[in-house]
């Protein structure tokens, strides 16, 4: 009787094709996770640019000189005034959403309050009222100083600083500031980076004074 021999010498044809899809569907599969891969880290270098830009773009600068208003007894300043407005090509930003901190050798207020809807000379009297009330350590609101605009320079009603326009802005300071008292005024904007106004008193006041 004749005995039947098995041979695998060779793959058949339908094995073959299997084969070949297996390795076809992985080299796919691995595929996909490598360019999602390179998709998200190009569309998080594409972030972070973009918000580097955009940062940028939205600083401001102070445009003229720092000017320190002392009391009528010329001991102390009661505020100090400056102009802002954007740099070239930056672009509009919401003053009133700029966070204001003072520091000196005895004062330290991390978050002066915005006041909103004053005048000019309405808003003089409550920035000079403020340093009154600062204290060294403030432990409330009231006591952390005051800020706002006293003016605005070819600008409409709102508080946003747009290409063109100029703010004056007022910052109140504590009665521990007197004659050559180094002191700084940081302005945090909403978006990028914070701007540092740092100054020292001249050694003798007068009613109004060009800081340095």
């Amino acid at each position: 009787m004749r005995s039947l021999i098995k041979h695998d010498d060779a793959f058949t044809g339908l094995e073959a094709a299997i084969v070949l899809i297996a390795f076809i569907v992985v080299a796919a599969v691995f595929s996909y996770v490598v360019l999602g891969a390179g998709f998200f880290t190009t569309q998080k270098s594409q972030e972070v640019v973009h918000t580097g830009v955009q940062q940028a773009s939205s600083s401001m600068e102070v445009i003229g000189n720092v000017y320190g208003v002392a009391t009528t007894a010329s001991e102390n300043l009661a505020y100090v005034q400056f102009t802002v407005g954007n740099t070239a090509g930056g672009t509009a930003l919401d003053v009133s959403k700029m966070v204001v901190s003072y520091l000196d050798g005895a004062t330290r207020s991390p978050d002066v309050q915005f006041v909103d809807d004053e005048d000019g000379e309405t808003l003089k009297a409550t920035l000079i009222a403020a340093s009154e009330a600062m204290t060294e350590n403030p432990a409330s609101k009231d006591e952390m100083g005051k800020w706002g605009i006293i003016e605005k320079v070819n600008a409409n009603d709102n508080d946003v600083l747009e290409p063109g326009e100029q703010f004056v802005i007022g910052v109140s300071t504590p009665t521990t500031l007197t004659a050559n008292t180094p002191f700084s005024v940081n302005l945090q904007p909403s978006v990028g980076a914070v701007f540092a106004l740092q100054k020292t008193l001249p050694p003798a006041l007068h009613r109004v004074n060009i800081l340095y």
